[in-house]
């Protein structure tokens, strides 16, 4: 994991995008916030660059590379799997299925978006927190 890497959000949803970006933005962290609108183009990025992201957050619900899908590819690529990034679901609701699904392909955390732009910063903020904590593999980085 690397702490100083970008964080990574794959959301379909321009209005969400928005708001995690004023999210961030008023934390103060200092990463590089990236938006991808499908897996697709987030799986691309993370093959064919040498970028090692802090941390991914990825809606389930997306055109052309489900989060779930997204999920499970780079979960299937060792060369991603030992880069050891948080990779953990934002969604808009909380289906069992998706939640089951999401953790039996290793994923971190699953959250439901909050419904008010205080309650997206503070959710934010413990997630980050939590990980700027967190020991990896690869942590002297």
């Amino acid at each position: 994991m690397n702490r100083r890497g970008p964080i990574v959000i794959i959301e379909d949803d321009i209005d969400d995008q928005k708001l995690f970006q004023e999210a961030f933005k008023s934390l103060n962290y200092h990463n590089e916030v990236i938006f991808f609108g499908d897996g697709d183009s987030a799986l691309k990025y993370l093959t064919e660059t040498e970028v090692e992201p802090f941390i991914m957050f990825s809606d389930i619900n997306m055109p052309i590379l489900s989060g779930i899908e997204l999920r499970e590819k780079i979960h299937q690529n060792e060369q991603l799997r030992l880069k050891s990034i948080p990779f953990l679901f934002f969604s808009t609701s909380a289906e069992q299925n998706h939640v089951v699904e999401a953790y039996s392909k290793s994923v971190q955390g699953f959250f439901v978006k909050p419904s008010s732009f205080t309650g997206l910063k503070e959710t934010l903020k413990v997630i980050l927190d939590y990980w700027l904590q967190c020991v990896s593999p690869n942590y002297l980085r």
